[in-house]
């Protein structure tokens, strides 16, 4: 199921300066909860298997059932829609998950995933948004809930995630120029890609051409690439949500959707 990764030299760079000790891996076959046995294997390659659970009162009535399984006692790393590269510090030491469904991708692609991944795991972040609101996250539900429901609710929890830990992380690829100039133009390549995609988001969502949800995972996605951001999303790219985290998403949900009501 798991195989040890070899890493190029600006990942393996990456790596040292970032997470030294974390394990990567190519996975068989893609995956979110792993089941007892297949966990077992994994606990053969690192010194334990911790699976993180998180308090119920953080969930809503609602909660999608997803999210009620990722809550509980079930190793779970990643969750639908999260990407071909997955890290956990639910392992000692952690862990970072090269998925199938990345078979095929660009190289540079992968290596610059892969580079991310590494940088997170020696952040001070959660590993999935749950972590993030903690007990804010049935009030965000309920705010959310006047205008979304429990899917988009979930989609734009992600999204703000998502630029929490954007703002937190593009500083370092912003430095990777001179030391990872192969990662640095992943970054920057990716980010003119995203780009063209910002410029009229604000008028699709007015014309209901795109979900509020959905403009929210492209525009939050584009805070790690130091990109301007339309309205009102630029809110999120600030020194303000870097420091307040979930209180101030909270407060930029509830001042949102007053202003589109």
């Amino acid at each position: 199921m798991f195989t040890d990764r070899s890493l190029s030299g600006e990942v393996a760079g990456v790596r040292e300066a970032h997470a030294s000790d974390a394990l990567v891996f190519d996975c068989a076959r893609d995956f979110e909860t792993l089941d007892p046995a297949v966990a077992e294997d994994l606990l053969l390659l690192t010194d334990s298997v911790d699976p993180t659970t998180y308090d119920p009162s953080w969930l809503p009535p609602d909660a999608p059932d997803e999210l009620q399984r990722f809550a509980g006692s079930d190793f779970t790393v990643g969750m639908p829609g999260d990407g071909g590269v997955a890290w956990t510090r639910q392992t000692d030491p952690p862990c970072v998950f090269v998925k199938p469904r990345l078979a095929g991708s660009p190289e540079d692609f992968v290596e610059f995933l892969l580079a991310e991944a590494l940088v997170e795991v020696g952040l001070d972040v959660p590993e999935h948004f749950l972590g993030f609101f903690r007990d804010v996250y049935p009030e965000f539900a309920d705010v959310a809930r006047t205008r979304l429901g429990p899917a988009d609710t979930y989609q734009l929890a992600a999204a703000l995630y998502d630029a929490y830990v954007g703002l937190r992380i593009r500083p370092v690829f912003a430095d990777w120029d001179g030391e990872f100039p192969g990662l640095f133009g992943a970054w920057v390549d990716a980010g003119e890609r995203l780009e063209p995609r910002l410029g009229d988001l604000s008028g699709e969502v007015a014309r209901g051409q795109t979900s509020f949800a959905s403009a929210a995972e492209l525009a939050c996605s584009a805070v790690k690439h130091d990109l301007d951001l339309p309205a009102p999303f630029a809110a999120l790219d600030t020194a303000a949500y870097r420091d307040h985290g979930a209180d101030y998403a909270l407060q930029w949900t509830e001042t949102t959707f007053e202003k589109l009501a």
